[in-house]
């Protein structure tokens, strides 16, 4: 486990952001130290502070008077947390490409699970130097270390030395670090201090039955989490993808037809592993590394299990052309990958002679293509749902999700409606005005609907249906649906809300046959 804390991070965007990325390898300019401030308890005070400003004294919870009266030139800038936080989340972007398991760590640290990954770059510690040096390269102050647990490489990182621990070093590492270092409470910190322990290697010669009964169960925890002996449990910022494939360059490319060409030659080698696990992707996320450490992310999805290249190609072909203006080639891309965030079963299906097969395949590139460039809600079909109230009995979903069943297997069509069913339903049934000779289960002889007056020749019904009194309670009142022509061969589906009796019922207009 890698833990990278980065002690100076909101002057370290501000810098970055005057004097450019590299201005740690350039060195320093000539200005004033640089402090943060923003309102603790009714004043202004200190909240973050650069290495400059700490050499002189400066401690955040300072106010900003008493600093400028121990320092009368400072460059106080308003604290922003929420450009700090985008900033910690893009370094665990550039970090994506040394593991998919990155995790944050409060506001200024990162956890990396390099489980498996730390052979690819020469071992762990040339893996953690080239981090660290790109990183200052990047303009960013931080400190790293690795062990076998999170709290120790969290501990190292903070209060000691950074660097590689091995296992059997992590009891002499962490005895001379003091009791902070293993994330206890301040008040559990103040009150183990004012017993006379202040270093974890009085902890650790210390009885452990007194210890809980004092302070609880949280110091033995915290220190056998980071001794080892306690599993702790890191939960990864984005969903770790099921299939992945990448390649690394040499040149940057910034162009789209290049980008293109390696997506495709990156797809191709996904394909053996799809191959082996009898599924097809769904869901792909390209992913493309700028040489300046920024990191996007096109998502785009497919209506049926994909394993052909040039098809995965051609998906981010269309995203690529609708996200045109937002993608910042800047001085190029250095690594290209492809996740697999999504798979079903892939069906092997041979085509029919009529060609069937050859139009469900052309069906879905048509769909897969639309989606892509225009969004996934752009082209609707419905699913039905377990509800006999019209309304209800079907719901719009993205067609890129209903074209293929968990088998794989295009479905084609939508179930056949009942021929007694409009073939346009409005989304809200519209009132209207009503006149009924035939009481009391009858059709209206006319009605006004939309301002216009139609004079009924043909009626069918009627077809009660109840409500739902789970949903619209039990005193909902029943429809009685009919089917009705007028005398110019309009075609309407009415019903008439409640029973005749001391109140007139209410007629609706549901729905519209042709």
């Amino acid at each position: 486990m890698l833990a990278l804390n980065f002690p100076h991070l909101p002057t370290d965007r501000i810098a970055r952001k005057r004097w450019g990325l590299s201005w740690r390898s350039a060195g320093r300019p000539d200005a004033p130290p640089i402090v943060c401030s923003g309102r603790l308890n009714n004043a202004m005070r200190l909240t973050a502070l650069d290495e400059v400003a700490e050499k002189i004294g400066l401690k955040p919870g300072l106010g900003v008077a008493e600093a400028r009266a121990i320092h009368p030139i400072l460059d106080v800038v308003e604290e922003d947390p929420a450009a700090d936080q985008r900033l910690l989340e893009g370094i665990a972007d550039w970090c994506d490409r040394y593991t998919p398991l990155v995790a944050l760590d409060g506001k200024d640290g990162l956890f990396l699970d390099i489980t498996g990954c730390a052979h690819l770059f020469g071992g762990e510690r040339a893996m953690l130097k080239e981090i660290l040096s790109r990183l200052h390269q990047m303009g960013l102050d931080v400190y790293g270390a690795i062990s076998s647990s999170p709290g120790l490489s969290w501990a190292v990182s903070r209060y000691g030395q950074g660097g590689v621990i091995a296992p059997e070093e992590a009891e002499n590492v962490l005895a001379p670090l003091p009791v902070a270092s293993l994330r206890l409470d301040e008040n559990v910190v103040e009150s183990l201090q004012k017993l006379g322990l202040r270093y974890v290697g009085d902890l650790l010669q210390a009885p452990r039955a007194p210890l809980t009964r004092r302070f609880g169960a949280s110091v033995l925890l915290r220190l056998d989490q980071a001794l080892g002996l306690d599993e702790e449990p890191v939960s990864p910022r984005l969903p770790v993808a099921s299939l992945s494939a990448e390649r690394r360059l040499a040149e940057p490319i910034g162009t789209e037809d290049d980008i293109l060409a390696l997506a495709g030659q990156v797809a191709m080698s996904l394909k053996p592993s799809l191959e082996a696990r009898g599924v097809g992707g769904r869901l792909f996320e390209l992913v493309l590394f700028r040489v300046d450490g920024r990191v996007f992310r096109i998502s785009a999805g497919a209506s049926q299990p994909l394993r052909e290249p040039h098809r995965i190609a051609s998906l981010f072909s269309e995203r690529l052309t609708a996200i045109h203006d937002d993608l910042d080639v800047g001085y190029g891309f250095e690594i290209l990958r492809i996740n697999v965030q999504r798979h079903e079963d892939f069906a092997m299906l041979q085509g029919d002679f009529d060609g069937d097969r050859q139009k469900d395949v052309s069906l879905a590139n048509f769909v897969d293509q639309v989606s892509a460039r225009l969004g996934a809600d752009c082209l609707t079909s419905f699913d039905l749902r377990e509800s006999h109230v019209p309304e209800r009995a079907a719901f719009a979903v993205p067609a890129i999700d209903t074209l293929s069943s968990p088998a794989g297997k295009v479905q084609g069509s939508f179930p056949a409606a009942r021929s007694e069913r409009p073939l346009r339903l409005l989304g809200r049934p519209e009132l209207m005005e009503a006149f009924a000779i035939e009481v009391p289960d009858g059709a209206p002889a006319n009605f006004r609907w939309r301002r216009i007056r139609h004079r009924i020749v043909r009626s069918e019904g009627p077809e009660r249906i109840g409500m739902e009194w789970w949903i619209d309670g039990a005193d909902a009142p029943d429809r009685d649906y009919f089917r009705v022509e007028d005398d110019r061969g309009y075609r309407f589906w009415i019903y008439r809300e409640g029973h005749y009796g001391p109140a007139m019922p209410q007629w609706f207009m549901h729905g519209v046959f042709a």
